[in-house]
């Protein structure tokens, strides 16, 4: 399953330690115009060694196109690109090669296939993600064209969390912090906060609310290719995210439903809204106009800097203290990753009711 989507697909390859990962873009129409500073403008905001909350490995994360593009505009035909790793300290895993760490992928893995690249994790790495944020970013520029606008941001970290919904909120603040949180004074705490769980080994967790504008009415498919599932199913696919709810979510089920329905209105433009939002802009799993605004759950980083118990390969108790440069909360890189995923399943939602053209 190393392909995403149906009509725009990404099919991603490499490993964290490999030579490159990279990835195939299948579906992009033909013309359409790729701003080369954007899709590595994406990538920055991805990368490791960004600022002094995430981990210090330094990457360029330079892509590089090898199809599909000729004078900077898609052919029409595959896009084929790869980013080169060229910072990766192998050295730092070997004390791993042997045994089972917490929470990560080394024991399904190894049951699965019966082999598992120890240095990093190999293909269960979340630098793999690298190769979604190019497939997003490619499909943001097609959606540019559509005014369809995909947005997140951090808003919480461990107990530190932003209390008003999305629209009380200046986007234009998300990137003027190191989290990338619209509030800055929510900011500097969670960046405290993420700065004292690092110097103690630890890692902790958070939410990242995403926002989609400009969607039309009808996207998604009933019954099994609902919108708001195959959303879901993106969010849950990037590493460490544990949970996904979309509208009211969780905190609608302590509301009546005389509270919580969406009433219909003829807005001014002679076109039907809803007075409210409850429904996150999806009503039977199709998008009815309004915004679809979700968020996801990450849990702590399993990787620690301290000393945990944990087998062997041959079922022994041992101790292992991880060695190597680790982020101690994934939110901040975690953004353009959940964007990109976002932008991709939009895109792919226009495709399947032909209002983009592949």
């Amino acid at each position: 399953m190393n392909s995403f989507g149906t009509l725009f697909r990404l099919t991603t390859f490499g490993e964290s330690h490999g030579a490159a990962v990279g990835g195939v873009i299948d579906g992009v129409p033909p013309g359409v115009e790729i701003d080369m500073d954007f899709i590595q403008g994406e990538l920055n905001r991805r990368r490791p060694g960004q600022s002094a909350l995430t981990t210090p490995r330094k990457e360029a994360d330079k892509v590089e196109f090898l199809s599909g593009i000729f004078e900077g505009v898609t052919t029409g035909c595959p896009i084929g690109f790869i980013v080169r790793n060229e910072h990766q300290h192998s050295s730092d895993y070997e004390n791993l090669r042997n045994l089972y760490r917490p929470s990560h992928a080394d024991y399904t893995y190894q049951q699965k296939y019966g082999i598992r690249d120890h240095r990093g994790g190999g293909r269960s790495s979340a630098r793999e993600t690298i190769a979604r944020v190019v497939g997003g970013a490619v499909a943001k520029l097609v959606l540019q064209k559509y005014q369809i606008r995909i947005t997140a941001y951090t808003s919480q970290v461990g107990n530190i969390k932003l209390t008003e919904p999305y629209t009380a909120y200046d986007f234009s603040e998300i990137e003027k912090n190191p989290v990338r949180c619209p509030d800055i004074e929510k900011a500097a705490q969670m960046a405290e906060l993420i700065a004292e769980v690092k110097a103690g080994g630890d890692t902790i967790g958070g939410v990242i609310t995403g926002v989609i504008q400009g969607l039309p009415v009808g996207l998604g498919e009933p019954c099994f290719g609902k919108f708001h599932a195959q959303l879901g199913a993106a969010m849950l696919s990037i590493n460490a995210a544990k949970g996904f709810e979309y509208g009211a979510g969780f905190a609608g089920v302590e509301k009546r439903g005389s509270e919580l329905n969406d009433v219909f209105f003829v807005g001014e433009t002679g076109k039907i809204r809803t007075r409210t939002n409850n429904s996150g802009g999806v009503q039977g799993g199709i998008t009815n106009g309004e915004d679809v605004y979700f968020r996801v759950a990450f849990k702590p980083v399993a990787t620690l800097l301290r000393e945990q118990q944990t087998v062997n390969l041959q079922g022994e108790s041992v101790v292992v203290k991880a060695r190597g440069r680790h982020d101690a909360c994934v939110l901040p890189r975690a953004v353009p990753i959940v964007e990109a995923m976002t932008a991709m399943v939009v895109l792919d939602a226009l495709m399947l009711n032909s209002i983009v053209k592949c």
